[in-house]
């Protein structure tokens, strides 16, 4: 029988960061985005894909949102790895890439949320 892995404080760490950044572009996008369709209409969503979604039931936002999640979940336990299977004098710069990348992923999360709030409140688009 194999022994269950060991969940190393970076993986935990990348599993928080992740999540964070789910969080932000998944729940908070959308639930921000469907109020200011809300307030200011369909018509100034500056997303195409998003507008296009909006414009469907609750059941297929909900099911491409989910969908959503669960590929990234996916493709992140891959990375991660990934990671694993790296030899020790390469896994330093690959964790550095990780970090940036979800790094960024945190920061377009807190962005569309700001943008979104900018919507709601002053009716226009920070861009």
């Amino acid at each position: 029988m194999e022994r269950p892995r060991q969940t190393t404080p970076w993986l935990r760490e990348y599993w928080e960061w992740t999540s964070a950044a789910l969080f932000l572009l998944i729940t908070v996008d959308l639930l921000t985005s469907m109020y200011a369709v809300a307030v200011v209409g369909i018509e100034h969503e500056s997303n195409p894909m998003m507008a296009w979604l909006l414009s469907r039931s609750i059941v297929v936002i909900v099911a491409i949102h989910l969908l959503a999640t669960g590929l990234v979940v996916i493709f992140f336990y891959g990375l991660a790895e990934l990671v694993r299977e790296t030899p020790e004098t390469y896994r330093g710069g690959f964790k550095r890439a990780i970090e940036v990348f979800l790094g960024l992923l945190l920061a377009a999360g807190l962005f569309v949320f700001a943008n979104n709030l900018a919507v709601i409140v002053h009716g226009r688009s920070l861009l």
